[in-house]
């Protein structure tokens, strides 16, 4: 953003981020219906509420899905296409897809969208120039982003959104993000830290495990330390929203972003019982509680007593069966745990998830990682599998992440923008 915009909006009363998008300053909440009387109010709500201001005089492309929406659920796509101040002129989707009708690992392609006839392009998998060349051609001068994230370093948005900020650089786009809730609060950066040598789709940088940030305050860090600062970016934050927010205090409606991600519960979870698709035990995937079910064929109460002989905080485990409808076991009833987290405030989830990773290894013998090394992607280094392998304990496998974790929360704390 050059000087003049960055002064008009600092100045102007009601201004998109105003001085909050400049310096990282948290706005003072608005309204009143949240906790506290806090009202929170997302990035796009502000940016519409100055009539769009942001954006003006630019044709505009959206990278979204079906989260993208206002808290009368509608789609802000079909909100701003409807506005005569936007010139809305392209969508892009990324995996699952803009209007969320794939699964995991895949994407709707390019298409025609039928409720507003924009052309909307397809961003999953691809990177670089070759995205870039999908800006350049779809004519657009600024890239919106507005995805809701789950918090969990492997949540393909938050690379979606490096990807599309890398992009943009490379096409001469300017990039906006519009700020939406971390759901399972802001309040530290868990678990280990990518290697650099996994960097994958699910891991592209160096973060933590749970990075503990808003999309915002991450793509102010994707910029500074992985872009070189080069990136036109303006980041719209909200108001009303604190560091300690679980996502039940926003007052927002929770919108699964992808379909095993049905509601905030299992966001809660995922950043450490995603690790068992590492495994050949099933992630809960095709019930309703994916990743707070976890189990395979053999595993009876064991698994469960075991688990919670370690007394970890905020967290109970239930011995429980299950037949998925879908993935791994695909109709055969299996065993295992549920996870009934009680105080949410003591629970980690990334430890947590070690800590069943361990204990099934102890009470099956049939436990295995998966023949690809994902284990090594999600987790991002051997460490965690070469050490549960040698027979660490979860407090030993926890232990040796530290230093690098101190590392990252330093990096991290220069880019948080509510305090």
């Amino acid at each position: 953003m050059n000087l003049s915009r960055r002064g008009l909006l600092a100045a102007t009363t009601g201004a998109v981020g105003g001085l909050a998008a400049a310096s990282g300053a948290n706005p003072a909440a608005a309204g009143s219906g949240g906790p506290g009387g806090r009202r929170l109010r997302t990035g796009f709500e502000r940016l519409a509420a100055d009539g769009y201001a942001l954006l003006d005089g630019e044709r505009v492309g959206v990278v979204t899905n079906p989260t993208g929406v206002t808290r009368e659920v509608r789609h802000i796509v079909d909100v701003m296409h409807a506005d005569d101040r936007v010139d809305l002129v392209a969508v892009f989707g990324p995996e699952h897809g803009f209007r969320g009708t794939a699964q995991a690992g895949g994407s709707e392609g390019r298409s025609d969208d039928p409720a507003t006839g924009l052309p909307v392009h397809d961003t999953y998998l691809k990177s670089g120039r070759e995205l870039a060349d999908v800006f350049t051609a779809s004519g657009v001068d600024t890239v919106v982003f507005d995805i809701q994230d789950a918090g969990a370093r492997f949540y393909t948005y938050i690379w979606t959104l490096y990807d599309c900020m890398e992009a943009a650089r490379l096409a001469g786009k300017r990039f906006v993000v519009l700020d939406r809730p971390n759901p399972v609060t802001g309040r530290a950066a868990l678990g280990p830290v990518l290697h650099e040598e996994f960097a994958t789709f699910v891991g592209r940088k160096p973060i933590a495990q749970a990075h503990g940030m808003t999309v915002a305050e991450l793509a102010r860090l994707f910029d500074a330390e992985f872009l070189d600062g080069a990136v036109e970016l303006d980041t719209v934050l909200m108001t009303g929203w604190r560091r300690a927010d679980f996502y039940d205090a926003s007052g927002l409606p929770w919108v699964p972003p992808s379909p095993n991600m049905p509601t905030p519960d299992t966001a809660l979870v995922y950043s450490g019982t995603c690790l068992f698709e590492g495994t050949n035990l099933s992630e809960g995937r095709g019930t309703t509680r994916p990743f707070e079910l976890l189990g395979a064929e053999g595993i009876d109460r064991r698994w469960a007593e075991a688990a919670n002989a370690l007394d970890l905080p905020g967290v109970h485990f239930r011995e429980t069966y299950f037949a998925p409808a879908f993935s791994k076991f695909q109709g055969r009833t299996i065993g295992g745990v549920q996870l009934h987290v009680h105080d949410r405030g003591a629970f980690d989830p990334v430890r947590t998830g070690v800590a069943l990773l361990v204990t099934a290894k102890e009470v099956w013998d049939g436990f295995a990682w998966r023949s690809d090394g994902w284990i090594d992607r999600l987790t991002g280094s051997t460490r965690v599998r070469t050490m549960i392998d040698a027979g660490a304990s979860a407090d030993e496998v926890a232990a040796a992440w530290r230093g690098e974790l101190a590392a990252f929360r330093r990096v991290r704390e220069r880019y948080l923008a509510y305090r």
